[in-house]
């Protein structure tokens, strides 16, 4: 149940903010080149247990991808389903994933060249979603949902910061708006910074990570929460 909010300024430039959220035991490793044969200049957080990347960023070629769940109507038997841990790795060297697959829901944010869109499986239809320009969320539905309540109560707050056009530093700007955002209990379900269990899952936000796109380049770092599921020790 992660979250994104990203900005899209135009083709090929946009700015985002990931929080990362997963079962605390699951071990990860922090942002580096951890695939050199597989995926060469390939960069990303990986997950030690399947051995792919929750965000994957491609330099070279100016594209980031970053990993969301999402409910599903599949019926595999769990033997037949396959990690979704590949989507973003293959998706930042150009191989975007094609339906059907043997995989459980997810959003798959894609950053590139061309724009930036989400692609959503639900385990029946691969759904192609283009990211306007401006400020936007999306979490475990749909860009934007308004049925999501951290994306009602917090997608204003952003848009907001943005129109105000303050001198501080996008990711000073975002960051403190996203620490703000903690003093809701980590449990409550417009939270971002969240503690997912009384909903039924095992995961906690663990990691945040900020990243800028465009013609020069990405620009991307990772922070590790002090504690699952909260911002402060």
């Amino acid at each position: 149940m992660c979250t994104v909010v990203i900005d899209v300024e135009d083709v090929g430039r946009a700015r985002l903010l990931a929080v990362r959220d997963e079962d605390p035991l699951r071990e990860w490793d922090a942002l580096g080149a951890w695939w050199p044969e597989q995926y060469p200049g390939v960069s990303g957080i990986r997950d030690r247990r399947a051995g792919g990347a929750w965000l994957a960023v491609n330099s070279a070629e100016r594209r980031l991808a970053v990993l969301l769940n999402r409910a599903d109507v599949l019926g595999l038997p769990p033997d037949h389903v396959r990690s979704r841990g590949s989507l973003a790795l293959e998706s930042v060297v150009g191989r975007s994933p094609v339906a059907p697959l043997p995989m459980h829901g997810f959003n798959l944010l894609e950053v590139g060249p061309d724009g930036a869109r989400v692609l959503s499986w639900d385990g029946d239809v691969l759904r192609d979603t283009s990211i306007p320009a401006g400020v936007h969320m999306i979490a475990h539905d749909d860009l934007d949902d308004p049925a999501t309540p951290r994306i009602a109560a917090w997608l204003p707050e952003f848009r907001a910061l943005e129109e105000a056009g303050e001198d501080r530093d996008w990711v000073d700007r975002w960051t403190t708006l996203l620490a703000s955002s903690a003093h809701l209990s980590p449990e409550d379900d417009r939270a971002i910074i969240r503690d997912n269990r009384p909903h039924g899952y095992p995961t906690q936000s663990l990691l945040y990570c900020v990243a800028s796109v465009g013609p020069a380049g990405i620009d991307v770092r990772d922070q590790a929460l002090p504690r699952p599921g909260h911002w402060s020790a």
